[in-house]
């Protein structure tokens, strides 16, 4: 890690020591869980209950023939020891609802690359007032790699951050660190595993998680985004 010491300094012992819960990984979990812990982070938990799928192919790090029909948590560890063998990696097979058990108070950091609004919205109001969260909005139908870190509060354009901002203000919930997109979404919808499935491109989730990971570690380092 001496390269990445080069650049963080002494911030790189802080994210060394540092406990992170990465819920969701797929396009932009895993992604962003693999960003972390080659920049040196100490412990990361993931989240998920899903299995590897052909429709992963196209933009999921984690996802490849000899991985399909694997648990995702599973392949994503296991990339990440391979990494790193002194990283501690938890596994948890499960996805995320208002009435999962977790213990928040063990992580320094939570983040949110679940794809379901009212799990999203669960995750955050679980989290308020015990441990940071950053959560990543939109990724589907977009085309640009660009995105942006802001509060909810003051994000535009994305369909998925209007309803976050909606209903995180009835939950009494006043700010959310978000990475997010201006480009109005383009495209429309497959059916895949009866639900409605959005169009999306190898390396946009890669760059909403490269931001993500920039504000990760920057509150790891430094309290604040």
């Amino acid at each position: 890690m001496n390269r990445t010491r080069l650049i963080l300094g002494a911030g790189a012992d802080r994210l060394a020591e540092s406990s992170v819960a990465v819920f969701g990984v797929g396009g932009v979990g895993g992604y962003v869980a693999e960003f972390l812990a080659r920049a040196g982070a100490g412990h990361i938990a993931l989240i998920d209950s899903d299995i590897v799928e052909q429709s992963n192919l196209n933009r999921q790090i984690i996802a490849l023939n000899s991985t399909l029909g694997e648990k995702k948590v599973a392949v994503c560890a296991r990339r990440l020891r391979d990494i790193n063998p002194r990283i501690k990696v938890g596994e948890f097979d499960f996805f995320f609802t208002a009435q999962t058990a977790f213990d928040f108070s063990e992580y320094d950091l939570v983040l949110d690359c679940i794809d379901t609004v009212t799990s999203k919205v669960a995750l955050v109001k679980a989290c308020n007032g015990v441990v940071p969260v950053i959560s990543c909005m939109g990724t589907g139908n977009k085309k640009a790699a660009s995105f942006e870190i802001a509060d909810i509060y003051e994000t535009s354009v994305c369909p998925l951050a209007r309803a976050m901002r909606r209903l995180l203000r009835q939950e009494g919930i006043t700010s959310l660190t978000a990475v997010y997109s201006k480009e109005m979404p383009k495209g429309g919808v497959v059916e895949q595993d009866g639900r409605h499935a959005p169009g999306s491109l190898s390396y946009v989730p890669a760059a909403a998680a490269a931001k993500m990971a920039e504000a990760a570690i920057a509150l790891l380092q430094n309290g604040s985004v």
